[in-house]
């Protein structure tokens, strides 16, 4: 696989152009043609890495399992706790995690594969919630209001200090 200066693989530029066009417009702009001119590669040099869509979803979804896995590891290790690692990793800082959750989500509405892998991700992260706080009641509704805060942030519609009310409610509640 041939690396472009920044250290990725074509394999990742490919993938990382489809995620981009998912969630700038979802699967109908995702065409492999499209996909291929974003990467900056031939349309040969993308079907040798994935002979098909599918075959990018495929991947794409690999891929995000595994960044999943990883952030439920961070999550574990977290100093401050794995709630408030939880909840302030629930706005989109623009990583390549955010991108594919966001692409993933995207792909969802009608591919059932990526909502397995959306659910595998949820139910990883309710996991140590529910481990930390050993209330499954508790876990899912910091679960939820983690969803609540990620949703308006990646739909524009977060209040600036979103994340301070639900530190002083949840501070009151004894439940950080």
């Amino acid at each position: 696989m041939t690396a472009r200066a920044d250290g990725a693989s074509t394999r990742d530029r490919i993938l990382d152009a489809f995620e981009m066009l998912l969630v700038e417009g979802g699967s109908r702009i995702a065409t492999l043609d499209a996909v291929a001119a974003r990467a900056e590669v031939s349309k040969g040099g993308l079907l040798y890495h994935f002979p098909s869509k599918d075959a990018m979803v495929e991947a794409m979804l690999e891929r995000l399992r595994e960044q999943g896995r990883a952030d439920v590891a961070k999550m574990r290790e977290a100093p401050a706790g794995p709630v408030l690692y939880y909840l302030e990793t629930s706005v989109d800082t623009g990583s390549a995690f955010d991108r594919g959750l966001i692409a993933a989500s995207r792909v969802a509405q009608d591919d059932p594969r990526a909502r397995e892998t959306l659910a595998e991700l949820r139910n990883g992260w309710f996991a140590v919630l529910a481990e930390h706080y050993g209330d499954d009641a508790l876990a899912r509704t910091v679960q939820l209001i983690g969803d609540g805060l990620y949703f308006d942030d990646t739909t524009g519609l977060a209040h600036k200090r979103s994340l301070d009310h639900v530190r002083d409610v949840l501070g009151r509640l004894d439940a950080l």
